[in-house]
Formats: structure tokens, sequence, C-alpha cells
């Protein structure tokens, strides 16, 4: 049970997505938990500035992303997946979760180029 997506293999554990979604925000200078839908966060999404946001604020279990909005997240989430997690680092072997998101950030980014594409959504399921 978990997370996954058309268009793709990647998978998570809702929480490792979970987790995987925090990093990510942190790294855009985003405090998930202060945001409106997570923790008791009320700020709105109105005041975020980064391509990631659509996948930011995005149910964790079911949904989808338009083809628009996949062609902005997917090169963002390369830059930022290799700033976080570089290739083959002897952090993975210390946080064997560092290689997890790593390699299924890539290919959420590869099935969100190929959705976009293909001129369909990338579906949450």
């Amino acid at each position: 049970m978990g997370l996954d997506f058309s268009h793709t293999e990647a998978h998570w554990s809702y929480t490792g997505f979970s987790r995987f979604r925090k990093a990510l925000a942190t790294f855009e200078g985003i405090d998930l938990d202060r945001m409106h839908g997570f923790g008791q966060g009320g700020k709105p999404w109105e005041s975020v500035a980064t391509p990631l946001k659509p996948l930011l604020d995005h149910s964790d279990c079911d949904g989808e992303m338009t083809p628009d909005e996949c062609r902005q997240v997917a090169p963002r989430l390369r830059q930022v997946i290799d700033e976080l997690w570089p290739a083959a680092t002897s952090t993975w072997e210390r946080n064997p979760e560092a290689s997890l998101h790593r390699s299924n950030g890539l290919l959420l980014a590869e099935g969100m180029e190929s959705a976009a594409d293909a001129g369909e959504q990338l579906e949450f399921c």
C-alpha cells in the first residue's frame, strides 16, 4: 500500500512521500506545516512562489496534475533532487531513504514529462 502514479513506476509509502515533499518544501524555504492543508497551518498557497507549488499543494493520495503543471514542476524537481540527494554519495549508506527519494523523484519527473508530452494528466493513485 502506498502512493503510485500514472506514467511512471515511482512509488512511495504515504509517510515516505510526506517526508519527500517536506524535504522539497524546506529546500524551497517553505515550512509545509504552516501551509493551508497541512498540520495546523493556514498560510495561503498564493503566498508561495516556486515551480514546485502544484506538487507541494496536492493531495498525497489521489487526484491529478495537469500537463501544464507537469511541465512546470518537472525541471525544478530535477534541480532540487540533484541538490538534496546527489548521485552516489556516502549519505545513502547512512540514510537509504535518500537513495529512494532520488530514484523515485527522478522517476516522478520522467512521468511528469511523459504525461505532459502526451497531453495527459498525471494521476496520483
